[in-house]
């Protein structure tokens, strides 16, 4: 499966990722001719090597450039639908607008559809979001991985005068994705860098395992302290689990001999959040023949710092181990089933259409059982039978 791998070290812009993407071999005038489509003002895409802090990159210049219609969300999409463009480019750039006019809305207090796109409706945006796309229809890329993001700092001028960077619309885009900075006086990742890769990235943090086969760099537009340049490692890994879902998370360990079973008890119920994928409690045998318990907590990746937080307060160890990890897991959603005991709720595990899991929730099957004086085994295998015969066929 060819896939590709995001280092956003000096952030993401529109522009460089048409420019890593023109590096890994993608045809600058095929997808002037697709951008053509969209029957906007002529746009015209050019290249040139230029070497940020003596590492060569492509820069890619978009023409016409600060056009001045205030496009709505609206007028887009239907730019989008009534080109001749391909039915998955189509959708893919919808997405991405989507995910543009969501941030706008929240941070203006509008609706998505009175959302007016200043700098991000002019031509030259455009053809960055549906360039960008074109580009990776064009390599054939199943799957994309992003690093952490670099943001920036300090404030930049736009329509509605000068604002903090990051941009309001950039962090909005990016919640619950890992970001940093390194206190670099700059705009590195704009509003529509952020939307395209928040949209079409897999996931944020390590690099997955591939073997390398291309590496292509884009070029900002500014000369900073460190390159101004997107790299894209483009390569090929095993598709693995049958296509089912995977995520990357965290697991985070650590060894306890110091305390008490009692005490072990309390400070997990204390670890445990709403953030908080799994946790659970391992007897181990450490040095001197000594018996103790290994604490595992598994996490979003985003989750990770709060939750270490936790656990130093909560547990007296000087380390804790921190290991990325690959889950596969099923679709979930939650139903509601009439039994002859009452209503019970059924938590569902499924790929698709197909169900792989349906089981009683616990606390419904509990309360019945203590209600009518049951014993819960009777309630729980009620339940079962009558989701297997409803969900299962």
């Amino acid at each position: 499966m060819k896939i590709a791998y995001f280092d956003c070290s000096a952030g993401i812009s529109g522009d460089m990722i048409l420019g890593a993407l023109t590096d890994l071999g993608m045809d600058l005038k095929k997808c002037e001719s697709e951008l053509k489509k969209l029957n906007l003002p002529q746009v015209e895409l050019k290249s040139n090597p230029v070497l940020k802090n003596s590492i060569s990159a492509l820069k890619v210049d978009v023409s016409p450039q600060n056009e001045h219609a205030h496009r709505t969300y609206k007028d887009i999409v239907a730019v989008l639908k009534n080109s001749s463009l391909g039915k998955d480019i189509i959708d893919r750039s919808i997405k991405i607008f989507h995910k543009l006019a969501l941030a706008e809305a929240k941070i203006h207090s509008k609706n998505v559809e009175e959302i007016h796109f200043h700098e991000i409706g002019a031509v030259d945006s455009i053809a960055d979001i549906v360039g960008a796309v074109i580009g990776l229809n064009e390599l054939k890329i199943e799957k994309i991985f992003c690093s952490k993001i670099h943001v920036g700092s300090g404030f930049v001028k736009c329509q509605h005068g000068e604002i903090p960077l990051p941009a309001p619309a950039t962090l909005e885009i990016l919640k619950d994705i890992p970001l940093y900075s390194k206190g670099i006086n700059s705009e590195l990742t704009t509003p529509t860098g952020a939307a395209i890769i928040a949209t079409v990235a897999e996931s944020f943090g390590n690099m997955p395992e591939m073997t390398l086969q291309k590496i292509g760099y884009g070029a900002g537009s500014r000369d900073l302290e460190i390159p101004n340049i997107l790299r894209v490692w483009l390569g090929e890994t095993e598709e693995v689990s049958s296509n089912f879902k995977t995520e990357e998370i965290t697991l985070l360990e650590t060894n306890i001999d110091n305390i008490s079973a009692e005490q072990i008890s309390f400070a997990a119920e204390r670890i445990w959040g709403g953030e908080i994928l799994d946790l659970y409690l391992t007897p181990i045998q450490m040095k001197k023949n000594r018996p103790a318990t290994m604490l595992s907590v598994m996490v979003k990746n985003e989750n990770v710092e709060k939750t270490l937080e936790r656990i130093y307060s909560e547990i007296p160890t000087l380390g804790i181990r921190v290991r990325r990890i690959n889950r596969s897991i099923l679709s979930r959603e939650t139903t509601t089933v009439e039994t002859k005991h009452g209503k019970i709720r059924i938590k569902i595990g499924k790929k698709a259409s197909k169900i792989y899991s349906a089981e009683p929730e616990y606390e419904d099957c509990k309360k019945i059982a203590r209600d009518k004086n049951l014993s819960i085994n009777s309630v729980y295998e009620e339940a079962k039978e009558v989701a297997q015969a409803k969900l299962i066929h």
